[in-house]
């Protein structure tokens, strides 16, 4: 029994993640905070809005679900004895009207008692779909896979992995490429510095940012492709498990890369995206994930690190096309504007937290490097 109550999950890590999150799409954009003099839980006692639509209703609700189930997921793996769905309705609870609170000091949000109400029925939705998924076997079942294919400390890579499809929704430069930021961190940190005398102490580049050659978009493209095969290769057990995975990984990326484009051009462009450096870069992947597969855990981490930091090196030496920059246009000003803020922060620190996760594994003692 101790050994369950103290068992890992990857729901940990996305339950932190989720919240992180639904934090970012309640407050965004972050300008023009305000005292309107008004206490910040006014909204509780306000009239009941007059107007709303089922997308308001819709959105509210299942975009606390999965944070609902998460956290009961989480907390059945870890502490089975303790009440998961009524703590998780009350950090729901807590975090929901935090941010409504907050959004009294936001002059484009609008706080509502109706949708605080309804982000806690989506959580409290979330958590009873986690306990009768727990109720019919599914969850064990699952520990039972688990168990079969990844190894015991395999949360933290099995969280990378399940947040990387989310992060390649964002239109990226460089197919595969995520990262890409410090050409946008430049232009941001010019912006906020903009009449102040702290502009001055800005690097300035001696020579322009130029888009990638060819030869290093296809580096990118396949590196974009390995990291998380040798990611899941770390935390797989056998050989066999590491070419299916790898095989899904790959589908997964074409074809979450391919409903980017269509979100963005219209479905008829959803695979305008896939270019001969694309075939390519896919093509070197594959060569060296048959190669790498046969490595040790070990080995596959360092490959990763060292073809990581390479791939954004690579990135953020490059500039991006004018093409791409009306790209952004669509998801900044448009119809995406909530999804882009969502999802944005994902594409940008995916690979960060992927490098920060094997540094931090590589460099532990008690890293198994014979998996």
């Amino acid at each position: 029994m101790r050994t369950i109550h103290l068992r890992k999950t990857a729901a940990w890590p996305l339950v932190w993640i989720y919240a992180l999150l639904i934090v970012y799409a309640s407050l965004y954009p972050f300008d023009n905070w305000r005292i309107q003099g008004i206490a910040p839980w006014a909204f509780l006692t306000a009239p009941l809005p007059r107007y709303w639509t089922g997308f308001d209703v819709w959105s509210n609700v299942v975009g606390y679900a999965p944070f609902g189930f998460l956290l009961t997921l989480a907390l059945h793996r870890t502490r089975r004895r303790w009440p998961a769905i009524a703590l998780t309705t009350l950090a729901a609870a807590v975090l929901s009207m935090s941010m409504e609170s907050m959004q009294m000091f936001l002059p484009v949000r609008v706080p509502s008692n109706v949708d605080a109400a309804l982000n806690i029925f989506g959580a409290f939705t979330g958590a009873v779909s986690a306990r009768a998924l727990e109720r019919v076997g599914l969850l064990d079942r699952w520990s039972r896979f688990r168990d079969r294919w990844f190894v015991s400390d395999a949360s933290g890579a099995l969280a990378l992995l399940a947040v990387w499809p989310f992060a390649l929704l964002f239109p990226v430069p460089v197919t595969f490429g995520l990262g890409q930021v410090l050409e946008r961190l430049e232009a941001g940190l010019a912006h906020v510095l903009a009449d102040s005398p702290l502009l001055e102490w800005l690097p300035l580049r001696e020579v322009e940012l130029q888009p990638l050659l060819p030869v290093s978009e296809i580096l990118c493209v396949a590196i974009g492709l390995l990291m998380p095969c040798l990611l899941a290769f770390g935390a797989l057990r056998l050989w066999g498990q590491r070419i299916v995975v790898a095989a899904l990984l790959v589908l997964m990326g074409f074809t979450v890369s391919a409903l980017s484009a269509a979100l963005t051009y219209g479905p008829v462009h959803a695979w305008d995206w896939v270019s001969s450096e694309v075939l390519a870069g896919l093509v070197v992947a594959i060569l060296g994930m048959a190669a790498m597969s046969f490595c040790t855990a070990r080995v596959c981490w360092v490959l990763a690190l060292a073809a990581l930091v390479w791939q954004l090196s690579l990135l953020n030496n490059a500039s991006a096309d004018a093409y791409f920059a009306l790209t952004l246009q669509t998801w900044e000003q448009g119809r995406f504007i909530r999804f882009h803020g969502l999802i944005q922060w994902l594409g940008w620190l995916w690979p960060y937290a992927l490098l920060a996760y094997l540094v931090s594994r590589l460099s532990s003692p008690g890293h198994a490097a014979d998996v």
